[in-house]
């Protein structure tokens, strides 16, 4: 070999001798050794010896793949890795805000997509109920593993279609302990108990969450006893168990043996969490021990979280519904919680004490900060315009909840037809009704009381066919607001048909109430020996109520013999039942037995019981102006009683005579129409002429029933100024137009 040749072959050997400063030494290696075959003027067989040797010198040193490819490698990996999480993002994204579409198209645009990507799109569609989407690309995936089956069977049941979910569950090629737990809440979802109980107990493995979800599906569908049972049978208990078991015992009535149940979960060396301190404070509230719900409350300030928003919440509703509305303030002041929640829980706190305008002050307070109500949080201010009767406050609320995109929200929809009807306008209620797209059963329920208060039978007859048409199971409520349109509207034969079926169906549903609307039926009819009969047959004991609507009957029919006996065991019941003396004196004033009446007057002095006042008032820009007989209290009296006298003068005009047997006292003849000019009701009247536009409709309400020659001097009234008015007294609406009244003279 010549001088050259060897300088090559030791050059080739070293090789790091050629390497330049930036060039590392595998790389210098690989390079001189491709120089040296291409550039050797040695044989070519030589060259191949010497090559081959050499490369198995070099590949007897190199362990793994030389740095510079394997740098290569992990930049390609992590790039893939860099893709699929960009992806996973960008996927994330548009299904959090709603864009399906453009999810798919990125989707569809992924070389390879992995099951993870797959499972995310799936989840997307199942959560904005695009089931056939979901299963479609459930279909396509080449490889399945246990979390998009899973995913799937999880979007079916929170879709609806429970007959799929079970269709994957039986398709499913293994089944973890996730899958059996999700099917067994698939079932408790659903209410079929008994199947998720046969579908737990066959689980091949249990783990901590599968007992939590039976204990929490038990507790849900009211079986609470089973849930006690099987949560004593856990072989392991956690915070969430106890904390499950805790708040499902609270919310089916027990919730003394729910904060029993929290001493011995301290006992066992359980540390509670927020939700169990949650659980424990609603059930303080629920049982008003204040005493336990301020404990509770210095351990949360000890620890630390007292301005957890799922605490403060439930912390304010404590001390609320203990009447300690000042304290409750103090806890919101003191968090400064921007949670529509919290803020929500101070709204409803303010209702519950009566405190209805700070309520309306606490919502537009929401609004300013930029809060936007939820449907609880309008359920609770509407509830506070029905409290405050001002239904130009309703209207407000319902301008709010058009621009929040919720006039058509279930829940805010049922809240506006009960503030509607409450304050007297089932027009507005109806229309609210028909714009409501998946009605349930509280919104039926909802426009069939309504309807009923307001005297419409008809309205709620037609409902009631309408509700069954559409697959709607009537409950309690519905049949309540039946009987007692049935009541109101003088449909004799329709309430025995209602009670009928109840008796027969619905047994299970009969309660005192719909006795008591029977007996009203019965008794508004005339049929009072008939309405007599069926509460002494009860299967249940007869309240105070049933025997006051025999009474009130009794007062109409002018039935002395029926009264004494309803009012005797009213008075059993209620021996300071103003109202059956009032009703049993007015009988006897009626029929002209002065020395009786004198009799129960007597009664009530010695017994201190005293009559409730009759009362009638008007809601007028936000203000409430209150009314007695006779009164002349108001600033605005001398225009009020000009109004009266002007009203008295056409009242006879148009042909009008005062019905002198309402008048209950042994006075004159002209004292006994005096008196009469000037009841409550007319009184409210006059001042909502005087305070009002013309034209404008006039909405009166009242404490007692409306009496007799009230109801028609304002059928009168109502023709004479040209204005629909209605009053609501304690038994229903009467919509007084053109001389006639929407009860049609059957009240």
């Amino acid at each position: 070999m010549s001088k050259l040749d060897k300088s090559k072959t030791l050059r080739f050997a070293r090789g790091k001798e050629t390497q330049s400063d930036h060039v590392n030494s595998d790389e210098a290696v690989h390079l001189n050794f491709a120089v040296s075959l291409s550039f050797s003027p040695v044989p070519v067989v030589l060259c191949r010896v010497t090559a081959m040797s050499t490369f198995r010198a070099i590949s007897q040193n190199l362990k793994s793949p030389p740095k510079f490819l394997s740098k290569r490698l992990m930049g390609f990996k992590n790039y893939s890795k860099q893709s699929i999480s960009s992806y996973k993002i960008s996927l994330h994204n548009h299904i959090r805000n709603q864009r399906l579409d453009q999810a798919r198209t990125l989707f569809e645009n992924i070389p390879s997509p992995s099951a993870q990507l797959y499972t995310i799109l799936i989840l997307g569609y199942a959560q904005n109920h695009r089931l056939n989407d979901a299963l479609k690309l459930f279909d396509k995936m080449p490889v399945r593993d246990a979390v998009s089956w899973n995913s799937m069977l999880k979007g079916c049941l929170d879709c609806g279609d429970f007959a799929m979910a079970r269709k994957l569950f039986d398709e499913m090629p293994e089944k973890n302990v996730v899958s059996w737990t999700t099917m067994v809440n698939g079932y408790l979802r659903f209410g079929a108990v008994d199947k998720a109980e046969r579908l737990f107990f066959n689980m091949p493995v249990r783990d901590m969450a599968a007992w939590n979800s039976m204990i929490y599906g038990y507790c849900c569908n009211g079986r609470v006893d089973d849930a006690l049972r099987l949560f004593e049978e856990m072989p392991c208990r956690n915070v969430i168990s106890w904390t499950t078991m805790i708040g499902g015992m609270d919310n089916n009535g027990k919730s003394n043996e729910s904060l029993i149940l929290f001493q011995k979960m301290l006992a066992s060396g359980i540390v509670p969490t927020s939700s169990t301190f949650s659980s424990l404070l609603r059930a303080c509230a629920n049982v008003l021990d204040l005493y336990l719900g301020m404990q509770i409350h210095g351990c949360v300030i000890r620890i630390g979280r007292c301005f957890d928003e799922f605490i403060c919440a439930p912390l304010i509703t404590f001390y609320a519904n203990c009447k300690q509305i000042e304290d409750a303030c103090k806890v919101f002041n003191e968090n400064l919680q921007m949670s529509v929640v919290v803020w929500t829980a101070l709204l409803t706190g303010n209702g519950l004490n009566q405190k209805h305008e700070d309520a309306l002050k606490i919502f537009a307070g929401m609004i300013n900060m930029g809060i936007f109500p939820n449907q609880s949080t309008f359920t609770s201010v509407l509830n506070s315009c029905c409290g405050l009767e001002d239904v130009d406050k309703g209207k407000e609320i319902h301008t709010v909840a058009i621009k929040l995109g919720l006039e058509n929200d279930v829940f805010v929809g049922n809240s506006l037809i009960a503030m509607y009807s409450e304050c007297g306008n089932v027009k507005d209620a109806l229309a609210v009704f028909r714009k409501i797209g998946e009605k349930n059963v509280v919104s039926w329920n909802s426009m069939i009381v309504g309807s009923a208060q307001h005297g419409c039978g008809q309205w709620t007859l037609t409902l009631f066919s309408q509700m069954i048409r559409v697959g709607v199971d009537p409950d309690e409520i519905t049949f309540t607001g039946l009987l007692s349109a049935c009541s109101h509207s003088g449909l004799l034969q329709k309430g025995r048909c209602f009670f009928e079926y109840i008796s027969r169906y619905k047994s299970n549903d009969m309660k005192l109430q719909h006795y008591a609307c029977m007996a009203d039926i019965l008794g508004r009819c005339g049929k009072l020996e008939e309405a007599e009969e069926l509460i002494r047959n009860m299967p249940m004991e007869a309240n105070s109520m049933i025997w006051l609507a025999l009474l009130s009957a009794c007062r109409m029919h002018s039935n002395l013999d029926v009264a004494e006996r309803a009012a005797q065991r009213l008075l059993d019941l209620e021996p300071h039942c103003s109202a059956a003396y009032v009703l049993l004196s007015n009988l006897y004033a009626a029929a002209g037995q002065w020395n009786d009446v004198s009799r129960m007057r007597v009664k009530m002095k010695q017994g201190g019981i005293v009559k409730q006042p009759g009362c009638s008032w008007v809601t007028l820009r936000g203000m409430r102006h209150e009314f007695r007989s006779g009164d002349r209290w108001h600033p605005l009296s001398e225009k009020i009683y000009q109004k009266l006298e002007w009203l008295r003068g056409k009242l006879k005009e148009f042909g009008y005579t005062p019905d002198q047997s309402f008048s209950l006292h042994d006075v004159e003849d002209e004292q006994k129409e005096e008196m009469l000019s000037y009841h409550s009701e007319r009184l409210a009247i006059a001042f909502a002429l005087v305070s009002t536009a013309e034209g404008s409709p006039i909405t009166v309400m009242k404490n007692l029933r409306v009496c007799g020659d009230c109801h028609s001097a304002i059928k009168f009234i109502a023709k004479i100024v040209g204005r629909e008015i209605v009053v609501r007294d304690s038994n229903r609406f009467h919509r007084f137009r053109s001389g006639i009244c929407s009860c049609g003279d059957y009240w």
